[in-house]
């Protein structure tokens, strides 16, 4: 991997164009650059950022924005977690006819990729807001299942949680949306990253076990691995956008 420059991202729109514009003058303005990918927690279509729940962005024309921040390079704007999951299936070997990422950090995001590429189709779907019944209530997924919900119900960061109980616990949290998703899209593989995803050992046995006794015996429980870089997966998924979209 290059150099790897890191800032917060403002939550204004002009604030967060004008912080990356100056940033990609400033160490690539001199270099052959051939697309610029950027990727996004939200739903984007065409280039749009019709809803960035954890920014507070909507309708937000990002490509348009940022048109001619490296000359003439092409801007191509995705969503993270369909990044993400675009990196980890295309690691595999073999590449999983298909495969379902998720990553768990502060919410909850979903990428479906089919025979290693982004799936058009499904490209935005919103895992996390998938409702289900968690305690009595429908909610969505996220809501109780995320970093951010976990942290609340425990009171603790997945890092300090030693407990073989209150693991499994989390493990039933996770269940309810899988249990959903699983037979909808029926994947090979399931690939859990963020930060969460990091803990994989401490959950993953407990997960599997649920989704085996719960799934209807006709849908098998699919392979399910822990993320082989978590903390670099969008980048590496930038970069296998990259190749596919200049291929075409």
């Amino acid at each position: 991997m290059g150099e790897v420059f890191k800032f917060p991202t403002p939550k204004k729109e002009r604030e967060y164009v004008t912080l990356l514009q100056e940033t990609l003058q400033q160490h690539y303005k001199s270099q052959d650059v051939e697309a610029v990918i950027v990727a996004l927690p939200g739903i984007i279509k065409n280039g749009v950022a019709v809803w960035c729940n954890n920014l507070g962005w909507k309708d937000f024309d990002a490509a348009s924005a940022l048109k001619g921040a490296l000359g003439n390079a092409p801007v191509l704007i995705e969503n993270d977690a369909n990044l993400a999951g675009l990196a980890e299936t295309r690691v595999l070997d073999p590449v999983p006819q298909s495969s379902l990422y998720v990553t768990i950090s502060t919410g909850i995001g979903t990428g479906v990729i089919t025979n290693g590429h982004i799936d058009p189709g499904l490209r935005l779907s919103e895992g996390g807001r998938i409702l289900v019944e968690f305690d009595g209530m429908v909610r969505e997924w996220e809501s109780f299942a995320s970093g951010k919900a976990i942290f609340a119900a425990y009171k603790k960061y997945a890092r300090d949680i030693t407990s073989g109980r209150t693991w499994e616990h989390i493990a039933d949290r996770i269940s309810r949306g899988f249990l959903a998703v699983i037979p909808m899209i029926q994947p090979e593989v399931v690939i859990i990253g963020g930060s969460i995803g990091t803990y994989f050992e401490s959950f993953a046995p407990t997960l599997e076990g649920i989704l085996k006794e719960k799934l209807p015996p006709h849908i098998p429980c699919p392979v399910f691995r822990k993320a082989a870089h978590p903390e670099q997966a969008v980048l590496y998924g930038c970069y296998y956008y990259a190749l596919d979209s200049l291929a075409r």
